[in-house]
């Protein structure tokens, strides 16, 4: 994927600069008072953006830098999509593969592992005396973290690849076999490989709809069982204890 517009990452969301966006769409207004327009839009200061200096853009006439704002990617989406040109569409539909790929399991996960190794670090600093007990949050105790901390539901096989990668291995058709022998999913009859009643009440899976047409114009129902967040945590201390 090109970069179009420069964005910057921390643990809890994306941001990038208005101005920036404001020069790819090509807007003939000037940027402050475009950028006014633009909060009227039912956006709150401090929560969908923050004022900030922009180094770059010098002020002409000398004195202090510019004025730029920073602003989430939900309100860049939307600003896009408010200004109904190819530009817009354009940079609207980068933004959603951000979106994608930021929320994706594996993206989440690797946030939560890095907050939970910055945590460990912070305590051991903190007080000399908790050295110990923080040697023992194992490699296994940070990725269940980093799950819990997942509000994505996964599929079965990536689950299974999620388990190999933390050092058990399995596979997709054996951890789907395991899940019957054990009265996780249905062994067999119109709902094979769909959650047992067992698992849905522990909350492990959901599953999911999905509405297709046929080419003869007819309907059809598929459903796709997902793992939870808290069936990602409950199955990979299975398999690591």
């Amino acid at each position: 994927m090109n970069e179009l517009l420069k964005v910057n990452y921390d643990n809890d969301r994306i941001t990038l600069s208005a101005r920036e966006l404001h020069e790819f769409l090509e807007i003939e207004t000037p940027f402050k008072k475009w950028f006014g327009r633009m909060a009227e839009y039912g956006f709150s200061q401090e929560i969908d953006y923050r004022e900030v200096m922009d180094k770059i853009v010098q002020n002409p006439k000398g004195g202090r830098p510019s004025t730029d704002y920073e602003i989430t990617l939900d309100m860049a989406k939307e600003i896009a999509m408010i200004q109904r040109s190819d530009k817009g569409k354009e940079v609207r539909q980068y933004f959603l593969e951000l979106e994608r790929k930021w929320n994706s399991p594996e993206a989440v996960m690797n946030r939560a592992l890095e907050y939970s190794r910055k945590q460990v670090k912070a305590l051991m600093e903190e007080k000399q005396g908790l050295i110990e007990e923080n040697n023992q949050l194992k490699p296994k105790a940070l990725f269940a973290d980093a799950v819990s901390a997942s509000n994505e539901s996964i599929l079965i096989g990536q689950l299974a690849k999620l388990i190999r990668q933390n050092g058990y291995e399995i596979g997709q058709n054996r951890l789907f076999e395991w899940m019957r022998e054990n009265e996780y999913l249905i062994k067999k009859g119109e709902r094979y490989n769909q959650p047992t009643q067992k698992s849905m009440d522990l909350g492990l899976f959901e599953v999911k709809e999905r509405t297709i047409t046929n080419p003869d114009g007819s309907t059809r129902i598929t459903l796709t069982t997902k793992v939870t967040g808290k069936g990602q945590v409950y199955f990979i201390n299975k398999f690591l204890s």
